[in-house]
C-alpha cells in the first residue's frame, strides 16, 4: 500500500475535538418496520433479500442462523422454513449470478471454515452448489460479493480474524459447478467482520477495533485504503460492525457499542451525515451486527435480542433517512464501460517482481505462423523469447532491457536476416540480436558496445525504410532526448549503430512506432499525447500532433506502448496504451489519424487468465500467426498480473476480439 493506515490514523488523531466522535444518547430512534422471529440457532448474523419481481411484497428474506443454518422469513418477519446447511453467520447474494441464471447466495460456513455457494430456488430454498478452487488461508469472519463494471467478472471477498482479505474471481464450468481462483491478498493488521462491494468499483471493509476503509474492488486496481471514519478519533465509539450500500451511494455502519447506525457519503468525501438508532417497539437493537440494505429494505442483525433470542430487525431506508433529517436522492448509475477484448494466452510470468516486464514485438516466422514468437523485456535483467502458447523459449540475461523492437530483411553476412535490438539501461547502449527461424532463438551480433550516449536509454522503435531499404533505431530517454541511428552491417558479420539525427521532445518520452510502408513515426510523449512526424533521417513530414491527453477524455497519461496495425492500401491502426485509465485507443492509420474508440482487456476466468492494467508496451500485427491468430494479435504487458498473484508477464489477444470491440476491420 501506499498510504500507511496507521499513518492515517495518526492524521487523525489531530482532529479538534468539536468533530470527534459523537455520543449515542442523542440519536433519532427509528421504529422498525416489522422484525423476524427468533432464528432456529444460536446467533443471527449476516441477510439477504430475494427480490420478487413480479410482486415486491413477497420478497423473501434468508438470514444466517448460525447452528440452524440458513432461515427463510417473509417480510413481515414469519419463518417459513429454515435449512440446515452448515453453520452459518455471513451471507451475500447477487443476481442472476448462478450458472444458468438465477439468485447465487453465498454464505460462510463458520464449522468448515469455508464459504459455500448456492442456487435460490422457489421460496427461498438454498440449493447447493459445488465450488471448488478456493482454499482459504485464514479464519474466515465474513465475505462478500463484488461484480466488476468493467468486464462483469464476479468475485468473492473473504475476510479474517486477523485482518486478512482475499479475492476469489468465480467461473461457471460445465458441469454446473463454479470454480474460484484467487485474485490478490493483503492485510489490515486485526479482525475485519464485515465487507459489502457497490459493484461500481468499491468495497468497504469493517476493522472492528479500527474502523471502516474503503478500496478498489477491481483486482487490476492499486491496494490503496481510503479512510470512512475511524474508530474513537472519528464518529465511531468502539466497534464498527456491519456496512451496508444504499442504491443512492450512501453507507450505514453499525456503531456497535453505541447501539446506533452511522450514515455516511461516499460522494462527499465519505462525510458523516448523522446517526439513528433502531427499535422495535421498546426494544431497541444493541450491538448490532450485519447490516443490509437491499433496495428500499434495510436489515440488521439482533445478536443480543434480550429477553428474546437473536433475531433481524426490518426498517425502511427512507424511514432511517426522515430520522436523520436526510433527503432521499436517486440510484447511484453504473460508471461508464469500455468494449472489452478478452486475451486467449499469457505469458509465463518475468522471474522477479516489481516493476519489471515492459515492451514486446511480434515475430511471424513465414514458414510456419503457427511457430511465431514473443520477444519481451525485462527491464531488470534481460529478454524472453515466448512461443504463442506463452512458454519460454529463451531466456537471455544481458542486462536491464527496456524496450525492444524487430525488422526483417537485414542484409547480414552474405543474406537477409530478422534484427532485433533493445534499449540496454545497463550498458546504456544498443543491444542487437538476429533472430534464427530454425530455432526461434536470438545470438549477439552488435559490433561491440553501440553507446547511445544517454545517461539511460530508455523507448525504442525501429524503422525500414521502403525508399532506401535502409534500417534504422530510434532511441529515447526519460527527460524527453530521442536520436535515430542507421544500422550498418559490418564485413565481420557484426551490425554497428551510426547516429543520423537528434530529434527532442519536450518532456519524458517512451513508447513510438514507425509505419515502414509511410514513413511515419509515431511517438509518445507520457503526459501529453501523441506526435507523428516524417521517419526519414532527412526531409520528411514535420512534427505535428496526433492527439492530447487534455482534448480527449478517453485518453489518461501515462501515455505508453504504441502498436502498428497494418493493413492493405494503406489502412490499419494505431494502438495506444492509455496507462492512466488501463485502456487502450485506437487510432486510424490512414488519413488525420482519426480516433475511432477505446477498449480495454478483461478477465476470462473462466480461461484462468485475468485482465490487463498498467500496461507499458504492446505490440500488434496484422499477419496471421496460426490457427489461434488467423488476423493477427495483440501483445500487451501486464502491471498487475493477478489471479494468481505473480510477476509481471505479457496477454496476448487475438485481434479479431479487438475488431469486434470496436468494430473495426480484420486484416486478411
Amino acid at each position: 500500500m501506499k498510504t500507511s493506515l496507521f499513518a492515517i490514523a495518526a492524521g487523525l488523531a489531530a482532529v479538534p475535538a468539536g468533530v470527534m466522535a459523537q455520543q449515542a444518547a442523542s440519536v433519532p430512534v427509528v421504529a422498525a418496520s416489522a422484525e423476524t422471529q427468533a432464528t432456529d440457532g444460536s446467533g443471527a448474523d449476516g441477510a439477504v433479500v430475494v427480490a420478487d419481481p413480479a410482486d415486491a411484497s413477497r420478497s423473501l428474506i434468508l438470514a444466517g442462523a448460525e447452528s440452524a443454518g440458513i432461515d427463510v422469513f417473509d417480510l413481515a418477519g414469519k419463518r417459513l422454513g429454515t435449512h440446515k446447511v452448515g453453520n452459518i453467520r455471513a451471507l451475500d447474494l447477487r443476481a442472476d449470478a448462478a450458472p444458468g441464471g438465477g439468485p447465487l447466495l453465498a454464505a460462510l460456513d463458520g464449522k468448515d471454515n469455508a464459504p459455500k455457494l448456492f442456487r435460490v430456488m422457489a421460496g427461498g430454498a438454498p440449493a447447493p452448489l459445488a465450488l471448488t478452487g478456493i482454499a482459504p488461508g485464514m479464519t474466515v469472519a465474513g465475505l462478500c460479493f463484488s461484480r466488476s463494471h468493467r468486464d462483469d467478472t464476479l468475485y468473492l471477498f473473504l475476510v479474517g480474524d486477523k485482518g486478512e482479505i482475499e479475492q476469489w474471481g468465480l467461473s461457471s464450468e460445465a458441469s454446473g459447478a463454479m470454480n474460484g481462483r484467487i485474485a490478490r491478498r493483503w492485510s489490515l493488521g486485526s479482525e475485519i467482520g464485515y465487507c459489502a462491494a457497490d459493484d461500481r468499483g468499491s468495497v468497504y471493509f469493517s476493522q472492528e477495533a479500527v474502523g471502516v476503509w474503503r478500496f478498489a474492488a477491481e483486482p487490476e486496481a492499486e491496494i490503496a485504503p481510503e479512510i470512512v471514519d475511524i474508530v474513537r478519533l472519528g464518529h465511531i465509539t468502539e466497534e464498527a460492525k456491519g456496512v451496508g450500500i444504499a442504491a443512492d451511494g450512501r453507507l450505514l455502519v453499525s456503531d456497535a457499542s453505541a447501539n446506533r447506525l452511522n450514515i455516511y457519503d461516499p460522494l462527499d468525501g465519505y462525510a458523516y451525515l448523522g446517526s439513528v438508532a433502531l427499535a422495535a417497539g421498546t426494544d431497541q437493537v444493541e450491538d448490532g451486527g450485519s447490516v443490509t440494505v437491499a433496495g428500499p429494505v434495510v436489515l440488521v442483525a439482533d445478536d443480543d435480542n434480550s429477553p428474546e433470542e437473536p433475531n433481524f430487525k426490518i426498517a425502511g431506508w427512507q424511514a432511517i433517512l426522515a430520522a436523520a433529517g436526510l433527503p432521499e436522492r436517486p440510484a447511484v448509475p453504473a460508471p461508464e464501460t469500455m468494449p472489452l477484448a478478452r486475451p486467449t494466452v499469457e505469458t509465463v510470468p518475468v522471474e522477479t517482481g516489481g516493476d519489471a516486464a515492459d515492451d514486446p514485438a511480434i515475430w511471424i516466422n513465414p514458414a510456419d505462423p503457427a511457430q511465431s514468437v514473443v520477444i519481451g523485456t525485462q527491464k531488470q535483467s534481460g529478454l524472453y523469447v515466448y512461443d504463442l502458447e506463452g512458454k519460454v523459449i529463451q531466456f537471455l540475461p544481458d542486462g536491464r532491457m527496456n524496450n525492444v523492437d524487430l525488422r526483417s530483411g537485414f542484409r547480414l553476412g552474405g543474406r537477409d536476416v530478422t534484427l532485433v535490438t533493445a534499449s540496454n539501461r545497463t550498458t546504456k547502449g544498443i543491444s542487437i540480436y538476429v533472430l534464427d527461424p530454425a530455432t526461434r532463438k536470438l545470438t549477439d551480433v552488435a559490433d561491440g558496445l553501440q553507446d547511445t550516449g544517454f545517461k539511460d536509454p530508455y523507448g525504442l522503435c525501429m524503422y525500414r525504410s521502403a525508399k532506401t531499404k535502409k534500417t534504422y533505431v530510434f532511441v529515447n530517454q526519460s527527460d524527453g532526448k530521442m536520436r535515430q541511428w542507421e544500422l550498418i552491417a559490418t564485413p565481420a558479420g557484426k551490425v554497428r549503430a551510426k547516429l543520423v539525427r537528434d530529434l527532442p521532445f519536450e518532456t519524458q518520452v517512451e513508447g513510438c512506432v514507425a509505419d515502414d510502408e509511410t514513413g511515419m513515426l509515431y511517438t509518445g510523449e507520457e503526459d501529453v499525447g501523441i506526435w507523428r512526424e516524417g521517419a526519414e533521417p532527412r526531409g520528411g513530414p514535420a512534427r505535428t500532433t496526433l492527439a492530447k491527453v487534455a482534448d480527449n477524455p478517453a485518453l489518461k497519461d501515462d501515455m505508453e506502448g504504441i502498436g502498428l496495425y497494418a493493413m492493405a492500401d494503406g489502412k490499419g491502426y494505431l494502438v495506444v496504451s492509455s496507462q492512466g485509465n488501463d485502456s487502450y485507443a485506437v487510432f486510424r492509420r490512414e488519413g488525420d489519424n482519426a480516433y475511432v474508440g477505446s477498449f480495454r482487456i478483461g478477465a476470462d476466468m473462466a480461461a484462468g487468465i485475468d485482465g490487463v492494467s498498467e500496461t507499458d508496451g504492446l505490440d500488434v500485427t496484422s499477419m496471421a500467426a496460426g490457427p489461434a491468430f488467423p488476423h493477427g494479435l495483440m501483445v500487451a504487458q501486464d502491471g498487475r498480473n493477478v489471479s494468481p498473484p505473480e510477476n509481471q508477464n505479457f496477454k496476448l489477444v487475438p485481434w479479431e476480439r479487438v475488431a469486434k470491440a470496436l468494430g473495426l476491420e480484420i486484416g486478411q
